[in-house]
């Protein structure tokens, strides 16, 4: 499966890379990532690019701490709609429990655990990363969040703990000091903050109850709906591709830094194909096209990806038995009315 992450988890990366000095713009789109995703936080995006991205930062900004001061900076808003349910929980341990339960929602890309070893609180985060693609910004991101998470469940009660960490030093020792408050134990064999297990039967004084349990439902009904997230995500950026004609399986494959044949077989597990997402993401947005706006054909042959209108008309003809042309005047606003409001309805950049 592929490894995804909400878009929450770049919430605040505009303010972040103001601050190192970068044009956040040029930085999503060195790393391949829609220029608009800080605007869409629910959406998906691949975990594998957003740890590019966070290596690129570090890089472009001099700062080998970028993704740790990026996670202190965002702290539990990362978390999105699953803040709510583990801000909620009767005590600190049920909330860190309800996070690794529940972590998938947020991200495919790890594995949060909570264990308890000789009196401590272990929270350890385990990510998924493949070859060839940099750790450390994306482990020193998550366990800033981390931190930022304990410091708002434990409040006054909390002090810095132990924090291992499986990478070497990206900077000195005095500099983790200042920003953590700890100094990292490096090269471990995990990444993870350890604390007073007493910690975890604290009460959580500010938790609704109420609005844990219908946090508690609503995040049930995500999590069955989990395992069908990757056809979503690739008609997600089929959406976004098809006006530049980038839709073939393999440059989507490639997107997603996945070869060709494992995102076919991957689909094909969800029950689904590239081919079929495809032609409902251009049957859908074909037919949105011709009932609400007023756009040529051609043009909207090139909006779907096609490369003439001849094409896109037979594929058309394919899909519903009639031509676009006839399509439209069955199912559009009556000529009259479609001629009043023509000039008010039709994009400024297509008159």
């Amino acid at each position: 499966m592929e490894e995804f992450s909400r878009a929450s988890s770049l919430v605040l990366l505009d303010e972040a890379c103001h601050a190192a000095g970068l044009d956040v713009q040029v930085m999503l789109g060195q790393a391949g990532l829609p220029g608009d995703i800080l605007a869409q936080p629910e959406n998906m995006i691949s975990y594998q690019r957003m740890a590019l991205l966070l290596d690129d930062c570090a890089r472009a900004s001099r700062d080998a701490l970028f993704g740790l001061r990026l996670g202190l900076l965002q702290g539990t808003a990362v978390f999105g709609q699953l803040l709510y349910l583990v801000k909620n929980a009767n005590t600190v341990g049920e909330s860190l429990a309800e996070l690794a339960r529940y972590y998938h929602l947020h991200s495919s890309s790890g594995a949060v655990k909570l264990e308890v070893q000789n009196k401590l609180a272990i929270l350890d985060y385990t990510p998924v990363l493949r070859e060839g693609i940099p750790s450390r910004q994306a482990i020193e991101h998550a366990v800033a969040v981390g931190r930022q998470l304990l410091k708002m469940l434990l409040g006054s009660n909390w002090t810095p703990g132990s924090l291992y960490l499986q990478t070497a030093p990206g900077a000195s020792a005095r500099s983790y000091l200042r920003l953590l408050g700890t100094s990292p134990h490096f090269n471990s064999d995990r990444n993870a903050w350890t604390f007073d297990a007493v910690l975890l039967d604290a009460p959580l004084s500010d938790a609704d109850p109420t609005l844990h349990a219908l946090m508690q439902v609503h995040i049930d009904k995500l999590d069955e709906l989990a395992p069908k997230e990757l056809p979503g995500f690739v008609s997600q950026l089929l959406r976004d591709l098809l006006p530049s004609g980038k839709v073939s399986l393999d440059y989507i494959a490639a997107y997603m830094l996945l070869g060709a044949r494992s995102l076919q077989r991957m689909l094909m597990e969800e029950g689904t194909s590239f081919q079929a997402l495809l032609n409902e993401t251009r049957q859908a947005e074909a037919t949105r096209y011709l009932k609400e706006s007023d756009i040529s054909l051609t043009q909207l042959s090139g909006l779907l990806g096609y490369a003439d209108l001849a094409t896109f008309s037979k594929a058309f003809q394919r899909w519903f038995g009639v031509s676009p042309r006839q399509w439209r005047q069955a199912n559009s606003e009556s000529g009259a009315n479609r001629s009043s409001v023509r000039a008010r309805r039709r994009p400024s950049w297509l008159r």
